[in-house]
């Protein structure tokens, strides 16, 4: 019993005395003992580990997954917390996967992006505590969920643009099932409304929230409309997407934003890296991780917060960089394709 309560660090209704302490320690140095984690872990029943499980593709580094595990690890390390990464291939058919996580070796899951429909949820277990970071729609009343004001972003983000000059504006959406998509496309058409803007079916796109999908649409929309009047800006639904976008129009030698702006969303590193660095719309990334670790560990009972309600809604901002400026002053055309 001496052993434990000096080992462990614990207060004990007997007496150890200060000789007795040191002899206990030296043993413990001279044998190298080391504690037994899952030993403990099955005394407490903690591990003092949480999880974190994203989707991941072979495209391009994942600024916005980096962002966001920043947030969680850094709270992890504040509250001496260990994190433990896992990965999956596609979040409606690795379900079994996700649910072999939860076996005892985490004490709660964070999930950043799950896309997996409300049906699936019922094959999730329910002795682990959940949060998702931007999760599509119908995942709500299983999990809670951290999102930011996305339609808000991509509102105040077009009427950024036109208040440059620009006024026809091209938007590149992400895939149209997810939640996200649907309210920046949301968001960028009511700024549109609210100018008198007519919007147009053929300046709204459809692709993944990537740099090589951004490159390639770009790329292709360029050649469909050669000889045709140029956007005077493209908003892009993310960085990675507004990214891929420059270098398409690159390719054709138009220049950003000489020719034409560009605009992203998320304002992740690589917004801060390109040449001119790319306006976008700021999501507090790393205070979203570090928010779902803390929310994570109050419905585990690490902490004794109070969990907030669900959504919790985080605000954005526009971020003015120098891929976005004013309305050139003759309209471009969209160049000829190049002869080989």
């Amino acid at each position: 019993m001496a052993a434990s309560a000096v080992l462990n660090s614990v207060k004990t209704s007997s007496r150890i005395s200060a000789d007795t302490r040191t002899r206990i320690l030296e043993a413990a140095a001279r044998l190298q003992y080391r504690p037994n984690a899952a030993a403990r872990a099955l005394v407490h029943r903690r591990m003092n580990t949480i999880g974190l499980v994203a989707e991941v593709d072979e495209n391009d580094l994942n600024y916005y997954f980096l962002a966001l595990f920043n947030g969680v690890l850094t709270a992890a390390t504040h509250y001496e917390q260990n994190t433990t990464v896992f990965t999956l291939k596609n979040w409606g058919k690795d379900i079994a996967r996700l649910r072999s996580i939860c076996d005892g070796r985490i004490d709660g899951l964070i999930l950043i992006g799950p896309t997996f429909d409300a049906e699936q949820l019922s094959d999730l277990p329910n002795h682990t505590p959940f949060v998702a970071l931007h999760a599509n729609a119908g995942l709500e009343q299983r999990m809670f969920n951290i999102e930011s004001d996305e339609e808000l972003g991509a509102f105040r983000m077009t009427e950024h643009l036109i208040a440059l000059g620009h006024r026809r504006i091209m938007h590149i959406s992400g895939p149209t099932h997810m939640v996200g998509s649907q309210r920046r496309i949301a968001g960028y058409k009511r700024a549109l409304k609210a100018h008198g803007i007519k919007q147009e079916s053929r300046l709204l796109l459809h692709s993944h929230y990537d740099m090589l999908h951004g490159r390639e649409i770009v790329s292709q929309w360029l050649a469909d409309h050669a000889g045709e009047a140029l956007p005077h800006a493209v908003f892009c639904g993310n960085d990675a997407m507004a990214l891929g976008c420059m270098e398409a129009l690159a390719e054709v030698g138009l220049r950003v934003p000489d020719d034409i702006s560009v605009a992203g969303f998320d304002d992740t590193l690589g917004a801060r890296t390109t040449v001119p660095q790319l306006c976008s719309v700021r999501q507090p990334l790393q205070e979203m991780g570090w928010k779902a670790a803390e929310i994570l560990l109050a419905k585990i009972g690490t902490l004794k917060d109070e969990v907030p309600a669900s959504p919790f809604v985080m605000p954005v901002e526009v971020v003015p960089r120098g891929s976005a400026g004013p309305r050139p002053a003759v309209d471009r055309i969209v160049p000829m394709p190049r002869r080989s």
